[in-house]
């Protein structure tokens, strides 16, 4: 069974409107906000710490820089009163952020992560998260993942790409779980 101290931080990564824009590839997980929205309601109801990571593109013409109302989180993905929010610029939400201080002075050591994308900021973010010594833990079916150019000519399905990330998180940056289990195990934690 999945342990879920108390002081465990919940990071929601870019639940943005601009990955709704025509211009993106194809995605595969129509459950996605669905299950996120899930984390954050039983999150909330058992009390936790929950950090929002906007990604605030610097890039030209990018659906997620803060001038674009791509920028704005998805429906129900909004920091509610007392949760904070993060804004990053690159793939890691550690990276030129005071995420890592924000965790410290938390207390935590083990974060919970999901959002967009699985194989960009997620596992950036999981990555980076477990190099610098938390015990990091992803819902595979809270998050999703785009087709992207294989650099042949051809495409790797948005399911593939997200399914190698899973499987390269797992192997040695951290947990995976599903959101029917993590919700369970918090429910038994409280």
């Amino acid at each position: 069974m999945i342990r879920i101290p108390h002081s465990a931080v919940l990071l929601a990564i870019d639940m943005q409107q601009g990955f709704e824009e025509p211009r993106w590839p194809p995605r595969w997980n129509t459950q996605c906000d669905a299950n996120g929205l899930a984390l954050l309601a039983a999150w909330r109801g058992a009390d936790r710490t929950i950090l929002h990571i906007r990604h605030d593109s610097v890039e030209p013409g990018s659906s997620l820089r803060p001038d674009r109302p791509g920028n704005a989180f998805r429906p129900g993905f909004e920091p509610q009163a007392g949760e904070a929010l993060v804004a990053k610029t690159v793939n890691s939400a550690f990276i030129g952020t005071d995420l890592d201080l924000r965790l410290r002075r938390l207390g935590a050591r083990d974060i919970v992560a999901f959002g967009i994308s699985t194989d960009m900021c997620v596992s950036t973010t999981v990555r980076v998260g477990a190099n610098l010594g938390y015990h990091m833990i992803v819902v595979e079916d809270a998050c999703d993942c785009f087709a992207l150019p294989d650099g042949q000519g051809g495409t790797i399905d948005a399911y593939d790409c997200h399914r190698a990330h899973i499987a390269t998180l797992r192997a040695e940056f951290a947990e995976v779980v599903t959101t029917s289990d993590l919700i369970r195990a918090l429910q038994s934690a409280s």
